[in-house]
């Protein structure tokens, strides 16, 4: 790894970093890594079909460091390294540079065991397809799936992506960064923010809930502590930064949720029932009822029985379904198992002609994706993302306001799919 520090033309600091991809270096590329699921397309993440570069703040630690990188790969063929442009500081301590390279690693799955399963994986689809034209999908898949910096961003990530249009998940998402951005930065005024985030409490509850108001008021009052020279240091950093970030802050911590009101989360945000389960989430963490760190130790070893005893802890958790647990498992490496809702269903009946329902929907994806064990995951995600590309166009080259339109009622009909996509461009 290499550093090379660079003064900006209006005297704003940046860093570039460089990331070796080792063993990942051949046949990798910036664009699939990123762009192969949806979460890449939830705030705080930024693609640039134009740069074919990715930002978005990261949170560095020890001591905390928020800065907005943006990640670029060389043009050339023989490239064996990332460009990590860091804006917002003008050097990176060692924890700093190790916490930057991990999250980076995270996000891009570049670590020695994700790079095992893609070869394993590339292995599987080559055995079983050879040269076969109908699934050169299945071949130029990654086997890199994009995920979130930390373990609770993919959590929360994975409860939003609940029971709604991915249009809701999109707007929840920004709305949470919209929120981080105003506990951090306090743009909201002294009376707005003791009305909003201390809610009004009836009198005769007001004893039982004092201790709870206090507190919140205490941490955000500390939160907004920021001297004039800090704010003139944020709106610098701000306008060096390759997306316009204004207004949006990284995605929130636990500790920034965990003493919030449930009712100003959820009308905040229009989170509705998912703010129980993300403020109760955000307090297990930060009471060290859930441990970050030892589930990710503990799925270093992605085995049949280490994926069935992680489920369980994580089915422990409020709001933790089946759906959800699948998801967070898959983000965590584990790939045997698909996680199925209706928009499985509707695939399954859309490509394979399969009459399911929410009963046989798990045996249904278990029959037509068992020869790819133990990747079902990748070749069902890698048909899904193929027929979504299809529907919508390459997917890394979509503009942000279009990313609203992947939904399952215009996965069915093409026609209004073109339609709508058509009409917002030209609104543009």
């Amino acid at each position: 790894m290499a550093k090379e520090q660079e003064e900006n033309g209006n005297g704003s600091s940046s860093l570039l970093v460089e990331l070796s991809l080792g063993e990942a270096a051949e046949g990798f590329e910036l664009e699939k890594a990123i762009c192969s699921h949806g979460l890449f397309m939830l705030a705080p993440n930024h693609w640039d079909p134009v740069s074919r570069s990715f930002s978005r703040p990261l949170r560095l630690t020890s001591p905390p460091l928020t800065v907005t990188v943006r990640i670029s790969q060389p043009l050339t063929s023989s490239s064996s390294t990332l460009y990590l442009r860091v804006y917002g500081a003008s050097s990176l301590s060692p924890p700093h540079r190790h916490s930057l390279l991990n999250q980076v690693s995270r996000m891009l799955r570049l670590s020695e065991s994700e790079e095992n399963k893609v070869r394993e994986f590339r292995s599987i689809v080559e055995a079983l397809h050879g040269e076969e034209e109908a699934t050169e999908y299945l071949r130029s898949f990654s086997g890199r799936v994009f995920r979130s910096p930390t373990l609770f961003e993919d959590m929360v990530k994975c409860i939003l992506l609940c029971n709604c249009q991915f249009s809701r998940t999109l707007s929840m998402a920004k709305a949470l960064c919209e929120l981080q951005f105003e506990i951090q930065h306090q743009i909201s005024s002294s009376k707005a923010a003791e009305d909003d985030f201390i809610p009004k409490t009836p009198a005769g509850k007001e004893s039982k809930r004092k201790l709870r108001v206090s507190k919140i008021s205490m941490r955000l009052e500390s939160k907004f502590t920021v001297s004039k020279v800090d704010n003139s240091v944020s709106d610098l950093q701000l306008s060096q930064e390759p997306h316009d970030f204004v207004g949006m802050g990284s995605f929130p911590s636990p500790e920034e949720l965990a003493n919030l009101d449930e009712s100003f989360l959820a009308k905040r945000c229009n989170l509705g029932y998912r703010a129980s389960r993300i403020l109760k989430l955000a307090q297990g963490v930060v009471q060290g009822n859930i441990q970050l760190t030892q589930l990710e130790e503990d799925c270093k070893e992605t085995s049949l029985s280490s994926y069935d005893k992680l489920s369980q802890r994580l089915r422990q958790i409020d709001g933790f379904g089946p759906f959800t647990c699948a998801n967070v498992l898959m983000c965590m490496g584990f790939y045997h198992v698909i996680p199925a809702d209706s928009e499985t269903i509707r695939h399954l009946k859309q490509v394979h002609s399969k009459s399911c329902n929410v009963q046989t929907v798990g045996r249904d994806v278990e029959l037509i994706y068992a020869k790819y064990a133990p990747f079902q995951f990748l070749a069902y995600w890698a048909e899904m993302w193929h027929f979504y590309g299809q529907r919508f166009g390459k997917l890394s080259e979509l503009p942000v306001s279009d990313y609203k339109l992947i939904t399952a009622s215009n996965m069915k009909n093409k026609k209004i799919a073109t339609r709508k996509r058509s009409k917002t461009s030209a609104e543009e």
